[in-house]
């Protein structure tokens, strides 16, 4: 077969379209600098219209043969430096779609072809020197012998030329070596269907493209598919396996590209905008099968816009993603709402806490199976970055398994230190969570730090708790009952339709059917996600700004006189991020007062959700967080002052009667008092040397 590209033709087209870059290169040759080099060919912009496109056509189809070519073209071209470009290779980057193959779609067919894979980088090997071409010394004779090494176990010569003797040394330091890597690429999370595991394909790099990318980081490859059988020596399996030979790498700024947003999407996004009930719509359009919680669906909307991330120019960072836990009694459709999120978020990714492990919540050392380094390897909230990770039953993980999310969840990195290998990873990610309560049901009575097993750090570290209980109501349950039946009979329905001759007709079922679908079609609800986060970069307006400082002010003012503190500058933040994120849903450009009032409400509402001290009616931060309340924090300090000052009498421990006595003049009940001594006793900070007799802990 007669092919066009011949080294000749390459010269013409490097020296056409890529002289500039070729003087540099040889610039750097010139200066002493004897590293390989890499001429990036851009295939969409230049090589598509050199000689009709013949010659792209011709790299797709035998990409061996054409790079080779290429390779000795580029020795033929002229430099104004007038030395040999032999250590210049080309990397073609930019390839048309058509070229782009999903990773589960490689097939047989695209062996020995030059293809495009996108995907997240899920594991990286260390950067390693590779021998080419190994070089040997007869043990007999001292005749040096090379050998051209193409598999991953080293060759040997069979014999020497000049004694025939099979006894060789191996010369490392005078073999011919390049830098080498191995990257796992894993299919995105948001291209997956349910219950679809993600496929993965292994890319072997060389030369200087080698250490560029970390685990988490979004890339195209361009490379040829080559097959290797799989088992080792003669015991070789009809089964091979598929890897790629790295050619190019082209690191993707991890926005939301991968969302095509045409001219008619575009034109929807801005009119629905523009819809006064435009945040009635999203809230109808988070799943709408699910009967009522307005307020968390919202907050979920606001979750999904985000706020605004900020660097600052003294190089601090402020996140502006956006952290929800919902704690409630079991059946109250926390994980359907986390699930329906995981489908329109535009990247998301979905894990279970008694599945979870610190490792693959965030990021493992995981020994190579090839070569047996310790290679990173992503875990859940590394592959969310600039996305939602969706945690249910964050309450079940292993405590040592849920510190790891702290700093993820402020610094928005992951840092591991292990085998050997230090590294910090982005993670970018708004954190959705859901939690049951240790007893099974909510306790409104009870703090909610003393009901879900999460430390009071973690849980200031969310922007917004709800407490989603169960509680009977005659109206709500009826409609809850109706709206439940109703859509089980739909979908009775659409199974008898779809599976048996039905006397039901899609006509017949229409209505039934608008009741359970989202106003804003999910694949549209993505594309507006994405716009918006894309595109709008809200700025707090004067009245907006000056009604956030009313708020905050006004609810630190309570605090005087010794009274609990309400708020603090944490939830300062988060009603910043809210409605930056709520100006984002209108793709407004100003944070105006309408946002401000319209997080102020779901603020208000989550803490009195959660931070309502059940004795005075009083919001109190520390209560919701640590569990104790500024009125139990003072009754503590004064039954601990009392139990100090009795002990001295008491060498045996103070009698609880005598407790009771002493706490009822200072106005303390007894009910009171016994709790709080339980709580003491369980906190450590008093015991009991003998039955119904207590000391205080003291720290020596």
């Amino acid at each position: 077969m007669t092919m066009l590209s011949s080294p000749s033709v390459w010269k013409e087209f490097f020296q056409n379209y890529y002289e500039n870059e070729l003087n540099k290169i040889a610039g750097k040759i010139s200066a002493g600098d004897g590293a390989e080099k890499s001429i990036q060919v851009d295939v969409l912009s230049h090589l598509s219209f050199f000689r009709e496109g013949i010659l792209a056509e011709e790299l797709f189809n035998y990409p061996d043969a054409v790079i080779e070519d290429a390779k000795k073209g580029i020795l033929l071209t002229d430099n104004i430096y007038d030395v040999r470009l032999e250590k210049c290779v080309p990397r073609f980057v930019n390839l048309p779609v058509a070229r782009r193959v999903l990773i589960r779609d490689l097939r047989s067919q695209h062996i020995s072809k030059f293809v495009s894979i996108e995907g997240i980088v899920r594991k990286v090997t260390e950067v390693r020197p590779k021998v080419v071409e190994a070089l040997f010394v007869c043990g007999n004779c001292g005749k040096k012998v090379s050998v051209w090494q193409e598999d991953s176990r080293i060759k040997m010569p069979y014999e020497c030329p000049a004694c025939k003797s099979k006894r060789f040394i191996f010369l490392p330091e005078e073999s011919v070596s390049v830098d080498s890597q191995r990257l796992k690429i894993q299919e995105y999370p948001e291209y997956l269907k349910g219950g679809e595991q993600p496929q993965s394909i292994d890319v072997y790099l060389e030369g200087d493209i080698t250490g560029l990318v970390n685990p988490g980081d979004r890339v195209i490859i361009n490379g040829i598919v080559r097959a290797s059988p799989r088992g080792f020596g003669q015991k070789k399996l009809v089964h091979m396996d598929l890897y790629i030979e790295g050619n190019s790498i082209e690191v993707l700024q991890q926005e939301y590209e991968e969302f095509e947003i045409t001219e008619e999407d575009k034109k929807r996004i801005i009119e629905l905008s523009e819809d006064e009930e435009i945040y009635e719509k999203i809230i109808k359009s988070i799943a709408p099968s699910i009967y009522g919680y307005e307020d968390i669906k919202l907050a979920i909307a606001l979750q999904l816009f985000g706020g605004v991330p900020k660097k600052l120019p003294d190089g601090t960072e402020i996140r502006g993603d956006i952290h929800v836990l919902l704690v409630g009694d079991p059946g109250v459709a926390k994980s359907q709402l986390l699930r329906y999120v995981h489908r329109i978020a535009p990247r998301s990714v979905y894990t279970t806490g008694k599945g979870t492990t610190t490792a693959g919540l965030t990021a493992t050392a995981v020994r190579d199976e090839i070569d047996g380094r310790w290679t990173l390897e992503a875990g859940a909230l590394v592959l969310a970055d600039k996305g939602v990770a969706l945690v249910d039953e964050i309450d079940k993980m292993r405590a040592e398994d849920r510190s790891a999310l702290h700093e993820a969840m402020e610094q928005q990195t992951i840092s591991v230190a292990k085998a050997g290998i230090n590294a910090v990873l982005k993670a970018r990610c708004a954190l959705l969570g859901a939690a049951n309560p240790k007893y099974g049901r909510f306790d409104r009575y009870s703090a909610i730090a003393e009901q879900i097993n999460l430390s009071p750090t973690l849980l200031s570290r969310f922007d917004l708790i709800f407490v989603l209980t169960d509680d009977p109501d005659e109206k709500k349950d009826l409609e809850l009952a109706k709206h439940i039946l109703n859509t089980h009979k739909l979908g009775e329905k659409l199974e008898k339709m779809k599976n048996v001759s039905s006397e039901f007709t899609r006509q017949s079922v229409e209505m039934e059917i608008q009741r359970v679908v989202p106003l804003i079609d999910p694949e549209l609800l993505r594309k507006y996600i994405a716009y918006a986060k894309k595109t709008v970069f809200p700025v707090l307006s004067e009245e907006a700004e000056k009604r956030i400082i009313e708020f905050y002010v006004g609810m630190r003012g309570k605090a005087k006189d010794n009274s609990p503190v309400p708020v603090t500058a944490r939830q300062l933040e988060a009603l910043i991020r809210l409605a930056e994120a709520s100006a984002r849903i209108r793709l407004s450009d100003k944070i105006e007062i309408e946002d401000v009032e319209r997080v102020i409400g779901i603020v208000r509402k989550s803490l009195e959700q959660i931070a309502l001290d059940p004795e005075t009616g009083e919001i109190d931060i520390d209560y919701a967080f640590s569990g104790t309340s500024k009125t139990q924090r003072d009754r503590i300090i004064a039954i601990k002052k009392l139990i100090e000052e009795l002990e001295k009498e008491y060498e045996k421990g103070v009698p609880e009667e005598l407790i009771f006595e002493e706490a009822e003049k200072m106005g303390i009940e007894k009910v009171k008092t016994r709790e709080l001594l339980i709580k003491m006793r369980e906190k450590g900070e008093i015991y009991c040397p003998r039955p119904d007799h207590y000391r205080v802990v003291h720290n020596y």
